[in-house]
């Protein structure tokens, strides 16, 4: 096993082949092209276009879709994250109407909202994601609200602004095991982030967390982080295949086997987790409307 804390990244390193269990849907369909439009048209951003994930094509074929708030811009610069890295100088205070009016023409039962990291704000951007959420209850009042957010550095004030607007899923990735963080997510703190996670957690919310493999950890420092998740009583983990998005982010360590997938579910489940989604082509969001633990 490699470790990446040591090692200096190269555009002619050698990746592993792609296994024949990793195979995602190219977008297309009738799905795909109206909820393309209705991004555009509204001015929107997903992180399913952002991040280049591999399930854009299902996801979008089956009328679901990621959104991604405070725009395409990210104050930080995480090895694996192929959302662009600088820095911002406008808030858009019309785009939580402009997402809420998406969810209601999309008729969604279940929406995602994430975001860019915003450190250059006072609260990191969380008075977006409130008010994201109250758009959203006005305009459709059954539909159920997840959020994946950053750390917000720890601020309990920008915290208690999340809280108040009481969305229905709290989602926030540790991403990687302890060690790998200066590469993997140089500019945030494991124990910060298990510290939200807990913050949430003992104020009622549900709560949901993610990590990556095959970017240089080992399965057994997986399953400390794991037990650190459900000390902060994480309901919900999910575990997915790191897929190196350009030769300049972080290189593929290995793919991890669908055996070893299914172990991480299995002990996930026998933890205590309420809910565990376990395979390679696993993204935070991914099939989030079937993560029903109420």
């Amino acid at each position: 096993m490699i470790d990446i804390s040591e090692k200096v990244l190269t555009e002619d390193k050698p990746q592993p082949r792609r296994p024949e269990w990793i195979r995602a849907k190219l977008p297309y369909g009738e799905s795909y092209a109206k909820l393309l439009g209705l991004m555009r048209g509204k001015q929107l951003h997903t992180v399913c276009e952002e991040a280049r994930c591999p399930n854009l094509g299902e996801c979008w074929g089956r009328g679901t879709a990621t959104f991604m708030i405070l725009g395409d811009i990210c104050t930080r610069s995480c090895g694996f994250c192929a959302v662009k890295t600088g820095r911002q100088t406008e808030l858009d205070t019309d785009e939580p109407r402009r997402v809420a009016e998406a969810v209601m023409s999309m008729n969604l039962r279940h929406v995602v909202i994430t975001s860019v990291n915003r450190d250059e704000l006072r609260d990191g951007g969380a008075s977006i994601f409130a008010e994201t959420i109250r758009q959203i209850r006005i305009k459709s009042p059954k539909c159920r609200i997840e959020i994946l957010i950053p750390d917000f550095r720890g601020d309990n004030v920008a915290l208690d602004v999340v809280v108040d607007a009481a969305p229905d899923i709290l989602n926030h990735n540790v991403e990687t095991v302890p060690r790998l963080y200066t590469v993997v997510r140089p500019q945030a703190k494991y124990d910060r982030s298990l510290n939200v996670l807990a913050y949430f957690k003992e104020r009622g919310l549900v709560t949901k967390s993610g990590v990556m493999v095959g970017i240089g950890e080992k399965p057994e420092e997986i399953l400390e982080v794991m037990k650190d998740l459900r000390r902060s009583n994480v309901d919900i983990l999910t575990v997915g295949q790191y897929l190196q998005p350009t030769k300049q982010h972080l290189p593929i360590d290995r793919y991890v086997t669908p055996d070893e997938f299914e172990m991480y579910k299995r002990t996930g489940l026998e933890m205590g987790f309420k809910f565990v989604e376990s395979g390679p082509l696993v993204r935070s969001s991914y099939h989030a409307d079937e993560q029903i633990v109420f």
